[in-house]
């Protein structure tokens, strides 16, 4: 298992956009174009102290010339974006990946984007392309507070300023989101949605309810849902074997499968380990897996033919693995 290509690039500008958010507009260091990338996709960051963290490309697609990113201080930080935060400045060089994609456009007459606080980078990004193409679309951006919410200005005066509505919570100004009225109707829209697990869940849910088809819905989120302590108490050992070896790998209780991988030497392309970006997501050839992650279908999971060793375990003894 490989990860994506990585290159450095030269932060160029590292600028405050909104309370605990930064922007930073990264360039080749030899004024070279970058390589394309589509709307919704992201790069992993490598940074100095080992971490590798995922970020959304929220400029236009077709600026080559430089990426430009929004990154949140989360409050909870292991240490990723309190490094960027703290210590990454202007000048400084970074060593990224290509852009991936997970969170595509799919062909639709008429596209519905929200976005909930830093959920607003990916979304930013396909109302760019959005409009470049021509394409029918709606943007619903929501935050707490005003203060909160990144590149309102550049909504605001963007060639699409029509087809934006803020919602802000402390900002009489804007309107609340009246999510059932705005998905009574599915027709035949796609719709897209970023931001913290409880605005995903409401979206979704209320598309549920307004009978859109799950093909019709597409969402991103950044980071986990909180831990199911119980599901951690009740976590046991199994094995791991190599289809191409044979080999037996033990993953003890307190232990990720990706751990053990790579203690016996085996190479897992690790970034988010939290399931949510499918860098590790491996072959599984018998066994059982017991699902943690949330970059699969739930029709995806069902057929058991793949699994995240860096969250997700065994609900068998052993997994053998197409390795």
């Amino acid at each position: 298992m490989t990860g994506p290509l990585l290159f450095t690039v030269r932060i160029q500008q590292k600028l405050t956009l909104a309370e605990d958010i930064i922007g930073l507009t990264l360039v080749s260091p030899d004024g070279s174009l970058l390589p394309e990338f589509e709307a919704g996709a992201h790069i992993d960051i490598h940074l100095a102290n080992g971490m590798v963290r995922q970020y959304s490309l929220c400029n236009s697609p077709a600026q080559r010339d430089h990426y430009q990113l929004g990154i949140l201080l989360d409050p909870l930080s292991r240490g990723g974006s309190l490094a960027i935060h703290q210590t990454l400045q202007a000048g400084d060089t970074l060593t990224i990946s290509a852009p991936r994609n997970l969170f595509p456009l799919q062909p639709s007459p008429r596209y519905r984007l929200f976005a909930g606080g830093i959920g607003i980078t990916p979304i930013l990004a396909m109302a760019e392309s959005l409009q470049r193409q021509g394409q029918d679309f709606e943007l619903h951006y929501c935050a707490r507070s005003r203060s909160r919410a990144a590149f309102v200005d550049r909504l605001q005066t963007s060639a699409f300023a029509s087809r934006v509505q803020l919602h802000f919570d402390d900002d009489p100004t804007t309107a609340p989101l009246d999510a059932p009225a705005l998905l009574a109707n599915p027709d035949s829209s796609h719709l897209y949605v970023c931001g913290p697990e409880g605005f995903i869940r409401h979206l979704t849910e209320t598309a549920k309810a307004c009978l859109w088809a799950t093909t019709q819905v597409h969402y991103e989120q950044f980071s986990a849902p909180v831990t199911n302590h119980e599901a951690l108490s009740n976590r046991h050992a199994f094995e791991l074997q190599l289809a191409s070896s044979g080999q037996i790998i033990p993953v003890s209780a307190d232990q990720s499968a990706a751990q053990a991988l790579i203690a016996a030497g085996v190479p897992v392309a690790i970034s988010c380990e939290q399931g949510i970006c499918g860098s590790c997501l491996t072959a599984v050839i018998d066994g059982e897996p017991d699902h943690q992650d949330y970059f699969q279908t739930e029709a995806e999971k069902a057929t058991n033919n793949r699994f995240t060793p860096c969250c997700s375990r065994a609900k068998s003894r052993r997994l053998v693995l197409d390795i």
